[in-house]
């Protein structure tokens, strides 16, 4: 390679992003320039320094036809040079998840990082406009998760406002720097010195004169001194190149009029066969165009040295004449069985509206492209639509192929409002609607509507429809409870009301119930029309049979889901593994699985789940004692609020625990948290009822021993000797009268006792700890010190063992006040010496009754202290918050607390 001209500002950019990634700071760096300003000559120069340094260098250029083939612009990068980044199996392995992209990122970004394992890269994509889509989705994947690689992604393209590829650099800017270098005309000295360095010699007058002309374009400097731009005409370089190839042979002509018609690239082979010459006739007229300066030989492939070289030569060639070439080539590549999708472009340049043959083969290549390039089927879909006749039914049917594919590709808005343009007599589409068509394109659209909470907002009836899609119309009415459950024949029909039936029994909380008619709706999931994906059906069965308690399991089928299934739903798998992670007590894996969905959340541009996620971080937090990371999930989480609530001694907090939505995360230990936390017996007890109905609706062993569990607390702390017989206060929610007084308490007692040892095997592993927790509190209450301290230290050891530092906080507060103690106790987490988590329970209600107006005087009468205990506490509060006054307390909690604490 010749000295780079003019260009040292640009390369010095690039040096010192590169130092950067060797150093351990990895980047993106964008050259940006018009076609032959230079920057393939840039990328050149920095790959030269990038060997000599000894990094890893993977490169490759994007083609215009890349879009046709799944990461054919990334995959020559992953395969070049001696120490590939990507091995022959591992690539192979690669194949089977071009139709997954989330997958296929995270796959390849994993399969990189271990092969660099700390080694400085250089990874290039030259032409990156025309990168296929699956390559734009997956670099967006692999650069975030590579940003503490020491990888330098260097990418360059010319301008394309509002492309795919302008996505790719929104989407990583924020997880690694992105540098952007755009390229100016060079300089009349540089100009010169690039001639000069072409011709070996100086450049003279006359040269100098015509290298004027060509507007500091480094490419047209090149094409004049080699004779194929002529700079005294307006279109130089076309005329240039004219009088270059008039003065080949005709079979040389013809061989390049051939080739600019298929493409950039292309096997000689192919045009052989276009020409009706033999290959071996066409190797005399191929040295002659390589020696022209036109065509250059990559071994594998042949093509133009540059693509405006091969515009030029199509410039030649007359538009009739360019259609029959197209046309020929199509014929051809249907006839070799290389498929629709790799005829299409060349269809596409020549059909005519209405050509029916054409707009079928159209069709058909968007199937074949959807599986794994979906984008750009969509593409091929739309321009095959716009080749009907806007009165022709046949029109119709090609919308409803439209319609489809926007919706694999999940632009649910545009296709909702596309089939209503086609439905409703718009430009879009004036010939009739039969009802069969109108049902079929309703029911394209319900699953969507289903998931998202509109079904009953739409139009759920067409007269005139055939039995089959009238059936699955009216069974979606049942789904949206517009209409009983009826007897169906369709399969479909029959699925959907499965799936209507599973949803109450979820929302009774009839989890055994749901979960096996969610299993039967997903068995008669199919293909047809109106079916719900069957993937949608499993995630909710799986949450309904870890409800159940068959945990292990439906965890164990979750991960298999995630890698495996429709990448698109990740975030929703996700989302559920974190609350099945946490229902275990694995609180890193939940912490882990919460994160990565709301980072994949982020890549497919769907949030929905994000809620869930953000409140299992939250009760995680929470466990851990980290109460301002939880206040930083929480959003306007109430039962979030309520427990943070309770962290900072509010007791009347636990109320609003008892309207946890039966679906919330873990929501049976919210509830026991709710009777426990209380003073009052009715609160208490409506939470003891509320998991009794639930032990009711679903009789398993975590349901019904929490119901046990929390009605025994309930009786031993709010009713331990025989009640007055004038009192006011509820039964016993165990149904212990207290006639009996000791001998009903050791009843109960013996019954936590059950619940203890019963909960030992249980897979929802904070359970048998928060058992064996009430446990020993209770028996330290009645005077057996022994039997309680024991079940205490267990509790502890187990809270300590699943970094629950919080519960396991309390506990070893609960053994040091019984007079416990120990050289050294387990890692339970100090308490901060400054800051909100500083405070003591006592001292954070202090804090916020002073905060709401009260005196030292009306917080000790709420609190039942003394005015100088107030005080005492109120001082520590001041010192630990850094304030020194009620004013600067009030606005720190204010800012601490978006609403009131208390609310």
């Amino acid at each position: 390679m010749g000295p780079l001209r003019g260009r040292s500002a640009e390369l010095g950019q690039l040096l010192e992003a590169m130092r950067a990634a060797e150093s351990g700071k990895a980047s993106l760096t964008v050259v940006t320039g018009e076609p032959g300003i230079g920057k393939s000559a840039l990328v050149r120069g920095l790959v030269e320094q990038a060997e000599r340094r000894g990094l890893l260098v993977a490169q490759a250029a994007a083609h215009q036809t890349d879009e046709l083939s799944p990461l054919a612009s990334l995959a020559p990068a992953l395969r070049t040079g001696t120490e590939p980044l990507i091995s022959t199996d591992h690539f192979l392995e690669l194949a089977a998840l071009n139709g997954q992209p989330l997958w296929l990122g995270e796959r390849l970004a994993d399969l990189i990082g271990r092969r660099l394992d700390g080694a400085p890269a250089l990874v290039v994509l030259d032409d990156a406009q025309w990168a296929d889509p699956l390559t734009n989705f997956v670099l967006r994947i692999v650069i975030a998760r590579l940003s503490r690689a020491k990888v330098m992604w260097l990418l360059a393209t010319r301008p394309a406002p509002g492309a795919l590829f302008d996505q790719l650099i929104d989407a990583v800017r924020g997880q690694v720097p992105v540098h952007a270098i755009q390229l100016a005309p060079l300089s009349t000295e540089a100009v010169l010195e690039l001639a000069a360095d072409r011709l070996g010699t100086p450049v003279d007058p006359s040269l100098t004169v015509r290298l004027g002309g060509v507007q500091g374009v480094p490419f047209l400097a090149e094409q004049l001194v080699a004779g194929l731009y002529l700079a005294d005409l307006p279109d130089g370089l076309v005329e240039g190149v004219r009088r270059r190839v008039s003065s080949t042979t005709e079979l040389c002509q013809a061989l390049l009029r051939t080739a600019a018609v298929f493409g950039s690239e292309f096997q000689l082979e192919d045009v052989a066969v276009l020409m009706g010459e033999p290959i071996a006739k066409l190797s005399g007229p191929l040295e002659e165009a390589i020696r022209a300066g036109l065509l250059a030989d990559g071994r594998s492939t042949l093509g133009f040295r540059h693509e405006l070289l091969r515009a030029a030569v199509l410039a030649e060639v007359p538009p009739s004449a360019q259609r029959a070439l197209h046309r020929a080539i199509a014929d051809q590549l249907l006839a070799s069985g290389q498929g629709a999708s790799a005829a299409a472009p060349h269809i596409l340049a020549t059909a005519a509206t209405g050509d029916v043959g054409a707009i079928n083969t159209l069709r058909k290549a968007a199937q074949e492209l959807l599986a794994t390039m979906s984008i750009t089927a969509l593409n091929v879909i739309r321009q095959t639509f716009e080749l009907t006749l806007v009165d022709d039914e046949f029109r119709l049917e090609v919308g409803d192929d439209v319609v489809a594919i926007l919706l694999i590709t999940r632009q649910f808005a545009e296709a909702e409002a596309f089939a209503a343009d086609l439905l409703g007599g718009t430009a879009l589409y004036s010939g009739p609607v039969s009802p069969d068509l109108r049902a079929s394109l309703m029911l394209r659209l319900l699953p969507h509507r289903w998931a998202t909470g509109r079904l009953g907002q739409s139009e759920l009836e067409v007269p005139g429809a055939s039995a089959p899609l009238a059936e699955r119309l009216r069974s979606y009415r049942v789904l949206a409870r517009l209409e009983e459950p009826f007897e169906s024949s369709d399969p479909v029909a029959a699925g959907i009301q499965h799936l209507a039936a599973a949803e109450q029994a979820q929302r009774a909380g009839r989890y055994a119930d749901a979960r096996d008619l969610y299993r039967q709706a997903r068995v008669a999931a199919g293909e047809q029309v109106g079916s719900h994906p069957a993937i949608h059906i499993e995630i909710a069965e799986l949450f309904c049979q870890a409800q159940a308690d068959d945990l292990v399991r439906a965890l164990d089928r979750l991960k298999e889901l995630l890698g495996a299934s429709d990448s698109w739903l990740a975030p929703q798998l996700s989302a559920l593994r974190a609350q099945l992670e946490l229902a275990t007590g694995n609180l890193s894996g939940a912490a882990d699985a919460a994160h990565t969905c709301i980072r994949w959340s982020g890549e497919v541009h769907d949030v929905s789940s994000e809620p869930i996620a953000r409140q299992v971080l939250a009760l995680v937090a929470l466990l851990q004692g980290r109460l301002s990371e939880a206040r930083g999930q929480a959003a306007a989480d109430t039962q979030i609020h309520a427990l943070l609530a309770l962290a900072d001694g509010d007791t009347s907090a636990a109320a609003r625990l008892l309207d946890t939505p039966l679906d919330y995360p873990e929501r049976h230990a919210l509830l026991i948290q709710a009777a426990t936390a209380t003073p009052d017996p009715k609160i208490a007890t409506q939470a003891a009822d509320l998991l009794a109905a639930q032990a009711t609706a679903t009789p398993t062993l975590t349901f019904q021993s929490t119901a046990t569990l929390v009605a025994e607390w309930i009786t031993l702390t709010h009713y331990p000797t025989p009640p007055n017989p004038k009192a006011t206060t509820p039964p016993s929610p165990s149904g212990d009268d207290g006639e009996h007084g000791d001998t009903g308490a050791a009843a109960s007692r013996a019954r936590l006792a059950e619940v203890v040892d019963g909960l030992q095997g249980s897979p929802r592993g904070l359970l048998p700890a928060m058992a064996e927790e009430l446990f020993g509190r209770a028996e330290l209450a009645h005077g057996e010190r022994a039997v309680g301290v024991a079940a205490l230290e267990r509790a502890l050891q187990r809270f300590t063992e699943l970094g629950a530092t919080a519960p396991a906080a309390k506990v070893q507060a609960v053994l040091q006040a019984a007079g416990v103690r120990r050289r050294r106790w387990a890692a339970v987490q100090t308490r901060p010496v400054s800051g909100w988590e500083a405070l003591t329970p006592m001292e954070r209600r202090v804090a916020l009754l002073v905060a709401e107006g009260h005196t030292n005087r009306s917080a000790a009468d709420e609190l039942v202290l003394s005015a100088s205990t107030v005080g005492t506490h109120l001082r520590a509060a001041f010192g630990k918050l850094g304030v020194n006054s009620r004013v600067q307390l009030t606005r720190l909690v204010l800012e601490r607390f978006t609403s009131p604490p208390n609310a």
